[in-house]
């Protein structure tokens, strides 16, 4: 359940809240204060997860400008009763929020110090894991690793036709991505001139070697994580399902820069190839999931992902497409 705050002018009103009495899970219309700086009337309501694209849509044909919309998600407690359970069943409660994805989209992909501070760490951790032969490391560099979020921010943009996010998304992943194979590199380099490892060192035996070739199993991998981690992306699940993405991503990133420390370029440049793989499958498997929910929410009745929209707001609360 989402809880809406519009701001109106007088002359607004009436029909704002006549568009909002035409949606069908729009519901508690209040009208509250008036704001001191604007004049504007507070509208608030509380509106169904499958209504809240809709009824943006709906204000702003009224002429209430986006900047004075927003919603928040709120969990209710409410007595349950056998037609309460069928009634949320029938009405998808669960209803995936456009305006909501587009906003986490946004948010989440700007180049931040800890996001690179995150694939500096999983690189390293990935790096000892190569050279050990771990796969226990892997796994923890993985779950280090914040690759999930621009991602899927990436194949948002792509969906929601927005190119100026889809280059944000590139320029937070792509240098995320070098830094980690830097690390690795560079820590390489460093245990090599200490006479810790020896150039010749063979990181391609067991689980570890198969980073360095593409197959069927790369493919598959890379896909089926897309999909996990865009559905992750949109249920605010990234961070437990996160790691679906990084399998394909900081292993490869990290055996890139291992293989380059040690001068063995041919397993540099099969990781390589494996790592443009799986960001393309990833891409792939990302987009087409986000896509086949547009059509189906099309079918319903349901607003597609917003091809254009303004700025996040801060914090939880979501904003209409401008």
């Amino acid at each position: 359940m989402y809880s809406l705050r519009a701001f109106a002018d007088p002359s607004q009103i009436d029909e704002a809240v006549d568009a909002l009495s035409a949606q069908d899970e729009v519901r508690h219309v209040v009208l509250g204060g008036i704001a001191t700086d604007t004049g504007k009337t507070l509208i608030t309501a509380e509106i169904g997860a499958e209504s809240v694209d809709e009824t943006f849509a709906a204000l702003q044909r009224v002429g209430i400008d986006a900047r004075d919309l927003s919603v928040s998600r709120h969990d209710f407690s409410r007595p349950v009763t056998g037609e309460r359970i069928l009634s949320d069943a029938i009405d998808g409660q669960d209803a995936l929020v456009w305006a909501e994805v587009a906003d986490a989209a946004a948010e989440n992909v700007s180049l931040r110090p800890s996001y690179l501070i995150y694939m500096t760490v999983a690189g390293i951790i990935a790096a000892f894991g190569v050279m050990e032969g771990s796969p226990i490391l892997i796994v923890g560099a993985m779950a280090v690793s914040p690759d999930l979020l621009p991602m899927s921010a990436a194949c948002v943009a792509l969906v929601a036709r927005r190119p100026r996010l889809l280059g944000r998304a590139f320029g937070t992943l792509a240098p995320g991505l070098i830094l980690a194979m830097l690390a690795a590199y560079l820590l390489m380099l460093s245990l090599r001139l200490a006479g810790q490892v020896s150039p010749v060192m063979d990181i391609q035996q067991g689980v570890i070697g198969a980073l360095a070739s593409v197959n069927v199993a790369t493919v598959g991998v890379a896909l089926a994580a897309g999909v996990a981690g865009m559905l992750a992306f949109e249920t605010r699940a990234s961070f437990a399902v996160g790691v679906a993405i990084s399998v394909t991503t900081i292993p490869a990133a990290a055996y890139i820069g291992v293989a380059a420390g040690l001068g063995q370029w041919d397993g540099a440049l099969g990781a390589f190839t494996v790592l443009i793989v799986n960001l393309a499958m990833l891409l792939l498997a990302g987009t087409v999931t986000l896509s086949v929910q547009a059509l189906v929410e099309r079918a319903h009745g349901h607003r597609a992902l917003p091809p254009r929209r303004r700025e996040p707001a801060t914090g939880r609360e979501q904003r209409p497409p401008r």
